[in-house]
C-alpha cells in the first residue's frame, strides 16, 4: 500500500520552514564573524597552518597539550593538528620540535577527573636551555587540597600502560609505552 502525503523531509521543511531559515542564517551569520575576526587579527587567532619550517629553524620548541574530556575542543582536533604539523615539516625535524601530551580525563584547559596540574613551562625551559626532549611529564589530581591521583602523561601516540601491582591512580604503577 503507498503512502499517500509530503517525504517526512518535506513534511519537516513544511513545518519548521522558519526554524530551517532562521539556521541557515545563524551559520551565514556565523561565517562572515569568523572571518571578520580573521581579518582583524590577521588570522592569529585561528591559525591552522601546518608548516611550522620557520619557527623550528630558529629554535622553536612547541609543546602542546589537550585532555581527551575536553567538551569545549574536539580532541582530535589536536591530535590532527600535531600529525599535520609532523607531516608538514617531516618527521626528523619534528621529533626534536613539537611534542603533543593528552591528558585523560583533563576537562577543558584543566579540571575533569583526571590528573591535570603539570609543570609545563618547566618541561619546556628543560627542552630549550638543556636540549631534554619531554618524553614524559609527570601530573596529578587534586580533591580539596590533597593530592589523590599522580599519572605520566606520555609523548602522543604512546599512553601511559598498567604495571603488575600496586593503585592505578599512582603513577610509579605506568609506563610510557606505544599503544
Amino acid at each position: 500500500m503507498k503512502r499517500a502525503g509530503l517525504s517526512p523531509v518535506r513534511a519537516l521543511l513544511v513545518i519548521f520552514p522558519q526554524s530551517l531559515i532562521g539556521f541557515l542564517a545563524v551559520l551565514a551569520m556565523a561565517a562572515r564573524d569568523v572571518a571578520l575576526a580573521d581579518k582583524q587579527d590577521h588570522h592569529v587567532l585561528n591559525d591552522i597552518d601546518p608548516n611550522l619550517k620557520e619557527f623550528f629553524g630558529r629554535g622553536g620548541k612547541l609543546l602542546m597539550y589537550h585532555g581527551w574530556s575536553d567538551q569545549l575542543i574536539a580532541p582530535l582536533n589536536t591530535v590532527n593538528y600535531y600529525e599535520s604539523v609532523r607531516k608538514s615539516v617531516g618527521a626528523a625535524k619534528s621529533a626534536n620540535s613539537v611534542r603533543l601530551f593528552m591528558f585523560p580525563g583533563m576537562a577543558h584547559c584543566g579540571g575533569g577527573e583526571g590528573p591535570n596540574r603539570f609543570d609545563s613551562t618547566g618541561a619546556l625551559a628543560q627542552w630549550v636551555e638543556r636540549g631534554e626532549v619531554p618524553d614524559r611529564m609527570m601530573a596529578s589530581h587534586f580533591t580539596n587540597g590533597v593530592v589523590d591521583r599522580t599519572r605520566p602523561l606520555c609523548p602522543y601516540p604512546q599512553v601511559a600502560a598498567y604495571k603488575v601491582g600496586g593503585s592505578t591512580d599512582d603513577a610509579a604503577t605506568l609506563v610510557c609505552k606505544a599503544p
